[in-house]
């Protein structure tokens, strides 16, 4: 369903959405035009992608393989950018970079390894490469994903580790670093935590110069990710709804 039950529409939501990127991006001095807005559509129905796309919308987030690589597929005609969040399964990687144009959960070196060998080594990638050099396919873009609490649980490499993977991620040509991706903690102010991030999101820089993007900011707290330097940001339920039940 597009709308929840006696509140606003789809469309509503998704225009109130833009206009508070645009506000927030106004109070930080910035342009929306530096905004990319990521629809996370987890669960949710094929027809609401559809409908979300017929609104503008381009960039998609998922975070589960089988249902990203369904909708990917199936939506094909629509000409979309999908974005993968979750995290990565090494036995799903090379899976996942079937269809994803950006990865922003990338958290250890092992995965790079296997990203960066399926994408500029695999012989299906040399093969089309000697057929024709426009068929070969662009490195995929990719995020490193920062765990910003003490929680080994909650996903992503740890501050202490971030330069050594970013140095790592940039020698692979099958990649490109893109910049930092993370989540704010629980129970605790996120404009704080949005800021450690920036100040990593520098550290990266001096590694890879074109490693400027910061993935952050969800449907909470997505002001406070823009006051922070954030370029992408990921925002699902305050566009479409709440999240049906898990199939």
């Amino acid at each position: 369903m597009s709308s929840n039950e006696g509140g606003p529409g789809l469309a509503e939501r998704l225009a109130l959405v833009r206009q508070q990127i645009g506000e927030a991006a106004s109070a930080a001095d910035r342009s929306s035009d530096e905004l990319t807005l990521i629809a996370i559509t987890k669960f949710h129905d094929e027809s609401l992608l559809r409908e979300l796309a017929a609104l503008g919308v381009r960039d998609f987030g998922e975070s589960r393989h089988q249902e990203a690589r369904d909708k990917a597929a199936n939506l094909a005609d629509l000409d979309l950018t999908w974005h993968f969040v979750g995290q990565i399964q090494s036995k799903k990687a090379r899976q996942i970079a079937a269809y994803s144009a950006v990865i922003h959960s990338l958290d250890r070196a092992s995965v790079a390894d296997l990203l960066g060998t399926t994408l500029s080594s695999s012989p299906e990638t040399v093969l089309k490469a000697a057929a024709s050099a426009s068929d070969a396919r662009p490195p995929v873009d990719v995020f490193i994903q920062v765990n910003l609490t003490p929680d080994p649980a909650r996903g992503g490499a740890t501050p202490g580790d971030l330069e050594a993977l970013a140095e790592h991620v940039s020698g692979l040509a099958g990649l490109r670093l893109r910049g930092v991706m993370a989540v704010a903690p629980l129970g605790e102010p996120a404009r704080p935590a949005f800021e450690r991030l920036r100040l990593l999101s520098a550290a990266v820089q001096r590694i890879d110069a074109g490693a400027s993007a910061i993935s952050a900011g969800m449907s909470n707290d997505f002001a406070d990710a823009i006051a922070e330097g954030a370029t992408h940001l990921r925002i699902g339920s305050a566009i479409t709804g709440f999240r049906p039940v898990q199939r």
